[in-house]
C-alpha cells in the first residue's frame, strides 16, 4: 500500500514567522506519523519550512517545482519534480496530496486550496485570517477544516486518513 502524502502549502517570500513555525511543526509531525511530505519545493517560506521539519524528523519529502531547473529546489526535498509549469504546477500539488495543510493564506495558496476543493480533497487551515477561513468554509463545509495549531491540524489529518486509502 502506498504511503499517504500530506501537502503543506502556504506563502513563499511573504510567509510570516507564525506560518514558518506552523509549517515546520506540521512537517515534523507528519514525518513522525509516517506520511510523505509534499510542498512546492522552492527555497522559501512555508515550502522549505515544511520540508525541513519533515527531514529533521527523518521523513521523506517530495517537492513539485514550478520552474524547469532542479537547482531551484530546497535541499530538503528528497524527490524533486521539475514541471516548468509556473503556477499551473499547483494543480499537481492539489492532485498528489491526499490531504493538504495550509499554513497561512496568500494568492498562490488560494489557487492550491481551490483546486484541492474542486477535486474533493480535504484542506486543513492554520491561519489567523478569520475572513479567509470563513470564506473557504462557505465554499466547502465538508472539505475545509480549521485548526488553531499544528497539533490540532495533525489530529484532523490523522482522523481523515486513518481509514482512507491514498488517492
Amino acid at each position: 500500500m502506498a504511503q499517504s502524502i500530506l501537502g503543506i502549502m502556504g506563502p513563499g517570500e511573504k510567509a510570516t514567522a507564525d506560518n514558518l513555525e506552523w509549517a515546520y511543526e506540521i512537517g515534523k509531525l507528519a514525518a513522525r506519523a509516517g506520511y510523505v511530505v509534499l510542498t512546492g519545493a522552492r527555497r522559501s517560506g512555508v515550502m522549505e519550512a515544511g520540508l525541513r521539519g519533515a527531514k529533521d524528523a527523518g521523513g521523506q519529502t517530495i517537492g513539485i517545482l514550478p520552474s524547469k531547473s532542479k537547482s531551484d529546489a530546497s535541499p530538503f526535498a528528497d524527490l524533486v519534480v521539475v514541471t516548468g509549469l509556473n503556477s499551473a504546477r499547483n494543480y499537481i500539488n492539489a492532485l498528489t496530496a491526499d490531504v493538504m495543510v495550509v499554513c497561512g493564506v496568500e494568492a498562490g495558496t488560494l489557487s492550491e486550496i481551490a483546486l484541492a476543493l474542486k477535486e474533493q480533497k480535504h484542506v486543513v487551515l492554520i491561519t489567523e485570517n478569520e475572513r479567509a477561513s470563513a470564506f473557504l468554509k462557505d465554499l466547502s463545509k465538508e472539505f475545509v477544516h480549521v485548526a488553531a495549531a499544528p497539533e490540532e491540524a495533525m489530529a484532523i489529518v490523522n482522523a481523515l486518513l486513518k481509514n482512507a486509502a491514498p488517492n
